[in-house]
């Protein structure tokens, strides 16, 4: 009697066993169908592929305008050798301007640059920027593929993206994007804006940006110029995309010009600086001082040439203190020397970088020489700077550095020669 009592209570245990274990994979299925038909949603929202019209009409019409800019197949830069899409997506700003809607006037845009593998950065640049960006990205080989893929949807999936970021593809000339259609190799998983940055991730030490794999040049002064040309506003502000400027810089310098219009000769130097990879980026000067009276913070390019940013006058900047509490201001004006390469809020009259130069070395140098010789002053504002993210040291720089800025040392005096037929006038020289 005992024995059967404990062999039925064994199979009401097996039993119930047995029923859990059907539960979970009940559960197991319809999570699995679950996922899978969100999955199916995603590509619907993301290629339209139901043809029905549904909330998504303005994203509809932003992967339409990406459709027709890949089919035009581009435009060639000057020289042949690179590929140029502009206005691969445009940001609601720039669409709603386009078509005369009420809002603000573009007064001031940041435009930069990079290779698919630092795109990650647009995260942190947006957040600390908040208003109109101008990106165009190089990409080479397997990697335009990529990149139009994840253009597209950091511009479906990241509202703050879709609301101001302009992107801009080149490639070189022999090279085609094409729509991302069911693109499931590189859209396959992204649900949101983060998984979209996630992704980006996993490309972000494939290759620095001067070091592209097929011996590839990195056309960074071609790609200033598309950035800057995706753009109407009055100002430009060009840095590299793993640089960020001062919190509040764009509504503190919409205040400044308002109180005082400037010159159509003057460009708004904002000091540069380098921060260690482990400390957070200062928002304001204070904050930046702070870390700069501690080695944290240092002039940029300070070990590896200290002169080229020597002439902003770190030292009368940082202990400038008089005028640090008012409102963005002009702090002193200094006249251009040789190897000057200042960071700047200019007018977008200001001339254009020399697409010459690429890879390492006189890319920007060049362009501020132009601003010299052409007659522009150089005023460096009281409170407003750029940081770029970890010290620039010796050793951490491609193989073809040195042997690229060789190469482009020559470039420049000749660029420098014919600066002087450019500006016949001008008793200026580099």
């Amino acid at each position: 009697m005992h024995l059967s009592k404990k062999c039925s209570f064994f199979k009401v245990v097996l039993v119930a066993l047995l029923i859990v274990a059907l539960l979970q994979l009940f559960y197991l299925s319809f999570l699995s169908k679950f996922h899978g038909k969100q999955q199916r949603y995603r590509y619907s929202e993301l290629f339209g592929g139901t043809g029905k019209k549904n909330a998504h009409t303005e994203k509809n019409s932003r992967k339409e305008h990406m459709r027709y800019s890949l089919s035009t197949g581009g435009m060639f830069d000057s020289s042949g050798q690179y590929r140029v899409y502009r206005n691969l997506i445009k940001s609601d700003f720039t669409s709603n301007q386009a078509l005369g809607s009420e809002g603000r006037s573009n007064v001031l845009t940041l435009c930069t640059h990079t290779t698919i593998n630092n795109l990650y950065h647009l995260e942190s640049l947006v957040q600390r920027w908040q208003n109109p960006l101008s990106v165009a990205i190089f990409a080479h080989g397997q990697d335009v593929k990529f990149a139009t893929a994840l253009v597209y949807a950091l511009s479906f999936f990241c509202p703050q993206i879709q609301a101001l970021v302009d992107f801009h593809l080149v490639c070189l000339s022999g090279e085609y994007a094409s729509f991302p259609e069911h693109d499931r190799e590189h859209l396959s998983g992204l649900e949101d804006c983060a998984s979209v940055f996630s992704r980006l991730e996993t490309h972000r030490d494939k290759y620095k940006n001067y070091a592209i794999h097929g011996n590839v040049s990195y056309p960074n002064n071609l790609l200033r110029n598309v950035a800057r040309s995706g753009t109407e506003a009055s100002y430009v502000l060009v840095i590299d995309v793993d640089m960020a400027p001062s919190t509040d810089l764009h509504p503190q310098f919409l205040a400044m010009i308002a109180r005082r219009p400037p010159a159509g000769d003057e460009v708004f130097v904002l000091p540069a600086f380098e921060i260690r990879h482990v400390r957070k980026l200062p928002a304001s000067k204070p904050e930046l001082v702070q870390l700069y009276q501690v080695g944290e913070v240092r002039p940029f390019y300070e070990e590896l040439c200290p002169r080229c940013q020597a002439p902003t006058n770190y030292s009368q900047w940082v202990n400038n203190h008089a005028r640090d509490a008012g409102p963005l201001d002009v702090a002193y004006t200094l006249a251009w020397v040789d190897p000057w390469e200042p960071f700047y809020i200019g007018p977008s009259a200001v001339p254009l970088y020399d697409e010459a130069f690429k890879q390492y070395g006189f890319n920007r140098i060049s362009q501020a020489c132009e601003l010299h010789v052409a007659g522009y002053r150089f005023s460096v504002l009281t409170s407003a700077f750029v940081v770029h993210r970890g010290f620039k040291v010796q050793g951490e720089f491609h193989a073809k550095k040195d042997e690229e800025n060789k190469h482009n040392r020559v470039l420049f005096r000749n660029f420098k020669a014919a600066l002087k037929t450019k500006y016949l006038s001008s008793n200026r020289h580099c």
